[in-house]
């Protein structure tokens, strides 16, 4: 589990094409202070875990369904991604619960900058589109961040959604570079998909 607050921007040091899968070593400094083998570290939103490690980089393998239903199959070495280390108790919930398990992937529409901060325009894939609610949380590339307002008919076509970004995300996270037409990593709010499961499953009210 994650909250969504990027920890450091790693670097794709490494990526070893297996087939099937890869192999992605990011360099990076903070999450390497407590990394142990079999942790969990979030890249772009996605929670891997930890196969190996030296003093300066971590690598992880990423299977088949990862590069099916995320960015990641895209990063090339010299990368830069967020970095996110799995919550503790003792962990601040700065932002909102985040599982790391990708839902889709979204592409930047629109960047429209002012004097403090910026409004960026996601496409939202159909599927997700039920659990986003304006001012409610959506994960982006690992971000946690507040929908400002969704729409259905965005300048592509499909729904999209758009959300503020201050001066501190543009900074420290890989937010702050991405162009329009670049592909993101998406999670909705887990909250939003076990209570829809509940109401599915819910039996019907007896007399």
């Amino acid at each position: 589990m994650f909250t969504g607050i990027v920890e450091e921007l790693g670097t794709v040091a490494a990526v070893e094409d297996q087939g099937d899968a890869i192999r992605l070593t990011v360099a990076a400094t903070t999450v390497l202070d407590d990394a142990r083998l079999g942790d969990s570290i979030a890249v772009n939103g996605c929670c891997l875990t930890v196969a190996s490690r030296d003093e300066t980089s971590w690598t992880a393998d990423v299977m088949q369904e990862t590069l099916d239903k995320t960015s990641l199959r895209g990063v090339v070495p010299g990368d830069r991604v967020n970095l996110e280390r799995a919550v503790t108790p003792q962990t601040r919930l700065g932002g909102h619960i985040v599982q790391g398990h990708v839902d889709g992937v979204g592409e930047i529409l629109a960047r429209t900058p002012s004097e403090h901060w910026e409004v960026v325009e996601i496409s939202l894939p159909e599927q997700l589109s039920r659990y986003l609610v304006d001012k409610g949380s959506i994960t982006v590339d690992g971000v946690s961040l507040t929908v400002v307002e969704v729409s259905s008919a965005s300048i592509s076509g499909g729904a999209s959604f758009t959300v503020s970004l201050i001066p501190e995300t543009l900074a420290r996270t890989t937010l702050g570079v991405r162009q329009v037409g670049d592909r993101v990593n998406l999670e909705a709010d887990v909250l939003a998909k076990h209570v829809e499961r509940l109401l599915e499953t819910r039996p019907e009210a007896r007399p």
